[in-house]
């Protein structure tokens, strides 16, 4: 039987500077500026894509048409290469972007089918290649932050134009999940993190910062969510925004396979965290529920 609830003790969520200038916009919206503005007036800078839906955000793909290309492990340096997803649209400025880590001993395409889902929300994606198959979490931490760099600096132009480097992200599965949070402690500047039934040998990160959410499943006996998943959203600061979300009798490996539940989270995540979109809060805050949910915390504020 599927359970949520509020972590009451972390009920104050931390908003950065964008987020407590969007606050203020959406207060004066409701005090009777939203009758007076025209829509351009009324969006944030980086809101991306039509007025979101249960249903745009559960199809197969979002609004963007999106193109991909492939990146050599030749043509880079701290990790093994990958693809990279971007939207062919032009006309509504530049992207967040956010690197994707498989998991031990996996490669890019055992998750290939997040990279053009998320890509069509309106963000550059990058899902890559672990310079080994073996590689632990530490390395593929660092291996993310690499794919981010080399995504702002030395992509071709083509990607390189369509990406706002202030407005970076990272994720991954299993010990890609683990590097995902060795990420987020690394670099406080990124602006989401979303692990994916993470596996790591370390189990506090009070480091965190950046705002994030774990998504487990409840029948992983790889990383099992009482020893992983569940530890790591316990140790993030209560300062810190977070959620955790557990998946209805989901195994180890529900990132390998399309998955509605998690791929409409981590969108509404990356959009109002990455896009500081507070269009999306409503399918975090308050929490979603479901037959697929069999649990969920978060800092949302009290109501």
């Amino acid at each position: 039987m599927s359970r949520e609830y509020d972590d009451v003790q972390l009920s104050t969520p931390r908003f950065g500077a964008r987020t407590l200038t969007k606050l203020a916009l959406t207060v004066s919206l409701v005090g009777g500026a939203l009758m007076a503005a025209s829509p351009a007036q009324a969006q944030g800078p980086y809101e991306r894509g039509p007025d979101p839906t249960d249903a745009i955000l559960e199809a197969g793909r979002g609004p963007f048409s999106t193109s991909q290309t492939s990146v050599s492990s030749l043509s880079v340096s701290g990790f093994g290469g990958g693809t990279i997803y971007y939207p062919t649209d032009t006309s509504q400025g530049t992207f967040g972007a956010i690197a994707i880590s498989p998991g031990y001993t996996a490669r890019w395409s055992s998750l290939a089918w997040l990279g053009p889902r998320i890509a069509s929300h309106g963000f550059v994606v990058i899902g890559i290649e672990t310079n080994t198959i073996y590689d632990q979490p530490a390395s593929r931490g660092r291996q993310l932050l690499a794919a981010l760099d080399y995504l702002v600096e030395d992509s071709s132009a083509t990607v390189r134009s369509r990406i706002d480097p202030s407005r970076l992200a990272v994720a991954g599965h299993s010990m890609g999940g683990g590097g995902t949070l060795e990420a987020a402690n690394d670099r406080p500047s990124l602006q989401a993190a979303v692990p994916l039934a993470p596996w790591n040998l370390t189990k506090s990160w009070t480091g965190v910062r950046v705002p994030t959410m774990i998504i487990g499943g409840e029948a992983d006996t790889v990383a099992p969510v009482a020893t992983h998943s569940e530890l790591f959203y316990s140790s993030i600061p209560a300062s810190s925004e977070k959620a955790y979300l557990e998946l209805n009798n989901a195994s180890h490996f529900f990132p390998q396979t399309t998955n509605t539940t998690m791929a409409k989270s981590m969108v509404a995540w990356l959009k109002r965290f990455v896009d500081d979109d507070t269009r999306y809060e409503r399918f975090l805050c308050p929490p979603p529920s479901g037959l697929s949910i069999e649990e969920y915390r978060h800092t949302c504020p009290s109501s």
